[in-house]
């Protein structure tokens, strides 16, 4: 039902901003209807899992079956493939590593595309190149579907209490509908613009949380090398001007703060693998568009090196350890 009102709405990327009662009443009686999801990983798997904690029917793939086993035990229809998905939901959320995933994902031989209904809207919150969800966008369109960009801000902790942020790009008009369900797993859902712009704002932020993790791990070690007490010194940040993120919610070094993967041998969390790679997306939208970063191209490199040197499974804020194991402790 959703399906063919989103349908009636938007064929040939002719979209029209007039939504009377009726359409408004279809679309809130079909809104409880079954929500595929795609990519069970670290932030997939708890994702899904506010959807159905909402009322949504999940039905969901993996490329890895072990990583269905637990959202099938809560009641999600799990599949072989994400064609499978997409010819029995017309409501499709991706999580996926990398570039090449996601089109696997929408455009390979089992791919969300070779089945997919037209009028589905397909929601990918990967971070990826944006020039590759523009790709996906058109080859979506071609098939009247609609693909929006919702790459998400807040690591597993945000995605396991539903406080993520989603970036969101696309059609304006297709934005509410998509809210519907982001909100479900996030406390904010920000609209960036034409598709692409939610990957845009989401490597922007990537980019500046490897440089402020970089710049507090190194702080951190400094100060303890003065002989400061961690948990001192990092009270005295949080309330001056040298404040942030890395410093006050997701402290690097261990014994700071409980609940973080400082505090658990730098396990979960986000990858140093997928900041390498985030960096590395931002560092080739920097070189098209002639921008000059030159600390987001340290910290890339930075955090290759520490990919080369046994972290790549570790969490990002692992870079503190690496900073000392540099100096030789």
């Amino acid at each position: 039902m959703a399906a063919l009102l989103r349908g009636s709405r938007c064929l040939a990327g002719k979209c029209h901003n007039h939504v009377n009662a009726a359409q408004v009443s279809i679309r809130s009686m079909a809104s409880k209807t079954q929500v595929g999801f795609i990519g069970l990983g670290n932030m997939g798997n708890p994702m899904a899992k506010n959807l159905m904690k909402h009322g949504y029917p999940v039905i969901a793939s993996d490329v890895f079956p072990e990583s269905c086993k637990e959202l099938q035990e809560l009641g999600a229809q799990i599949l072989d493939s994400p064609a499978d998905v997409a010819d029995k939901a017309d409501r499709i959320i991706t999580m996926l590593p990398s570039s090449p995933n996601v089109i696997d994902v929408y455009t390979g031989p089992n791919g969300i595309l070779k089945k997919v209904k037209k009028g589905s809207l397909l929601i990918d919150s990967s971070t990826i190149d944006p020039a590759v969800s523009k790709e996906m966008a058109v080859a979506a369109e071609k098939l009247g579907a609609v693909f929006m960009d919702a790459p998400v801000s807040g690591g597993v902790g945000a995605a396991t209490s539903g406080k993520l942020t989603f970036m969101v790009g696309g059609l304006e008009e297709e934005f509410n509908a998509a809210k519907e369900l982001l909100s479900c797993m996030g406390a904010n859902v920000v609209y960036c613009g034409q598709v692409g712009t939610g990957q845009a704002a989401k490597i922007c932020n990537n980019m500046l949380l490897a440089i402020g993790m970089i710049g507090t791990a190194e702080t951190m070690n400094l100060g303890i090398r003065l002989g400061l007490d961690p948990k001192l010194l990092a009270k005295i940040l949080n309330m001056s001007s040298g404040r942030c993120w890395s410093s006050d919610t997701y402290n690097p070094v261990p014994g700071v703060m409980e609940g973080v993967p400082s505090a658990n041998n730098y396990q979960g969390g986000f990858g140093t693998t997928l900041m390498a790679k985030d960096l590395g997306l931002a560092q080739n939208t920097a070189t098209n568009t002639k921008t000059p970063v030159p600390l987001g191209s340290l910290a890339h490199q930075i955090y290759r090196m520490m990919c080369a040197r046994g972290y790549a499974s570790k969490d990002f804020s692992s870079v503190f350890q690496f900073l000392r194991e540099e100096e030789g402790q």
